[in-house]
């Protein structure tokens, strides 16, 4: 036993001689730990794997890095049937100690055949098919699937319990007694096929104890003992006469029987052979079927995502090129900046202007037109605010202050440097009433145009709308 904290062998004492560490704990839940594994170890071997997977599980609860405990639980698994599980412990197992480990060998077994796979495979499936056939009401084809499994894998214990169950609903007792006596000679405390098989004895007992029973056939033999041996002769029988004739009739019995027996058996065998081969083609079939279907719905996916983009492309296209699209909004601009340098008036052209940018994204389209824009803009800017700008103060003495914010703010926004235009929009916010925009308007101006003459009046104006 090594120590929890530096690794080192531990002694008899209570503590670590290397580190010091307290080990008392650690040397109890150590040795429970391996008193449950000895457990299961014993139970394992008489066969009560139930037992003995409870054991492994407490012991693993304790120590997780219990390597003998783990692979023998895998062990326990396989022999119940239960080969996904088994691999699962025996590759925790293989994770944790790498080197020197049984599991290995283990998996190897298991993977390196590939046909032992892939009935592993097919005894998963069409037990939760027998499953989903019991969901849905369909017991027959359940019954049906759960034979196959047992075929393949007779030591599925699920598969008997279930099987079993099956037969206890359909009042199938007898049947169902022999699959739990299969799965009790796998492991012979498995607590549900006990359960079941307690519930098929008492109808048993019930139909003895009203006689429903057929009574046993009566046995015409004679036994006696002679020394030690026991002799058993059956009655009713004639011996038979000497002769040849009998002889002939002997041997020709023995003839026919002969020639059944090959009938029944080797021919039975030989048709079994053939039609594994033919179902073994048709499951390989059914498999390429499954692969095209996948492949066609797959296509088919593609297809309709390549019909979705096709759909945007086109309305991308009919956007640039239909009704009000980009290249005739673009064209439109061009008119407009043709009509501007042959003598145009500035306040159409900012229209066109507006429309234009309200139309289509001016980042979003090429430099040369980015360009251009920026040009007119810069070029009718100055004159445009300043036509914005007398029709503003024109309607803020006329008290009209709507009108007066709405040209104040064009004219700011084509002449951000007139320092008189964003004032008297200052103005024009306050005098309407709205204090916020008044002050954003004042200290946009405090900020842009510190050495303004309007300064110390936009600050007064600042100060008093703040105390208000």
């Amino acid at each position: 036993m090594l120590c929890y904290q530096c690794g080192c062998p531990l002694s008899e004492h209570d503590f670590c001689t290397s580190c010091g560490a307290d080990v008392t704990i650690y040397k109890k839940i150590m040795y429970t730990s391996n008193m449950f594994y000895n457990d299961g170890l014993e139970k394992a071997k008489v066969r009560d794997l139930t037992g003995a997977v409870n054991s492994l599980r407490q012991s693993l609860k304790l120590n997780k890095n219990h390597i003998e405990a783990r692979n023998l639980l895998g062990l326990v698994y396989f022999e119940m049937g239960e080969v996904v599980a088994a691999l699962s412990e025996w590759v925790i197992s293989k994770n944790l100690r790498p080197k020197k480990n049984i599991a290995g060998s283990y998996i190897n077994m298991v993977q390196s055949n590939a046909s032992r796979l892939e009935t592993i495979n097919q005894t998963i499936k069409k037990y939760n098919q027998s499953y989903y056939y019991c969901t849905q009401g369909s017991k027959d084809l359940a019954i049906i699937q759960l034979k196959k499994v047992l075929s393949m894998n007779p030591r599925f214990i699920r598969a008997h319990q279930l099987l079993a169950l099956l037969y206890i609903d359909s009042e199938q007792w007898e049947r169902a007694r022999r699959e739990l006596k299969k799965c009790l000679d796998i492991d012979r405390n498995n607590t549900i096929a006990l359960r079941y098989l307690q519930e098929v004895d008492a109808v048993f007992a019930k139909e003895d104890a009203s006689g429903n029973r057929p009574r046993a056939k009566r046995d015409d033999t004679v036994r006696y003992q002679s020394d030690n041996e026991v002799i058993i002769q059956p009655m009713n029988v004639k011996e038979p006469r000497k002769g040849s004739f009998a002889s002939l009739i002997n041997i020709g019995i023995g003839l026919v029987i002969g020639l059944a027996a090959m009938y029944f058996l080797v021919v039975p065998s030989l048709m079994a052979d053939v039609r594994g081969e033919e179902n073994q083609k048709v499951l390989e079939i059914g498999s390429q079927l499954d692969e095209k279907s996948a492949t066609i719905v797959e296509m088919q996916r593609q297809m309709e995502a390549l019909e979705g983009e096709k759909d945007k492309v086109e309305q991308e296209l009919q956007g640039y090129v239909g009704s009000n699209g980009t290249l005739e909004t673009i064209d439109n601009f061009l008119d407009v900046v043709s009509a501007y340098l042959e003598g145009g008036d500035v306040v159409q052209t900012g229209a066109a202007l507006e429309d234009f940018a309200a139309k289509v994204e001016i980042d979003q389209m090429s430099q040369a037109v980015r360009r251009l824009y920026q040009a007119v803009f810069a070029a009718i800017g100055p004159e445009l605010g300043t036509v914005y700008y007398d029709a503003g103060t024109q309607a803020l003495k006329d008290e009209l202050y709507g009108d007066a914010i709405a040209n104040l703010e064009k004219s700011v926004f084509y002449d951000a440097g007139n320092v008189e235009a964003l004032y008297e929009l200052g103005n024009a916010y306050r005098e309407s009433g709205d204090v916020e925009k008044a002050l954003e308007a004042y200290q946009k101006l405090l900020e842009l145009f510190p050495d303004s003459n309007r300064v110390k009046r936009a600050q007064r104006y600042v100060d008093d709308l703040s105390q208000d």
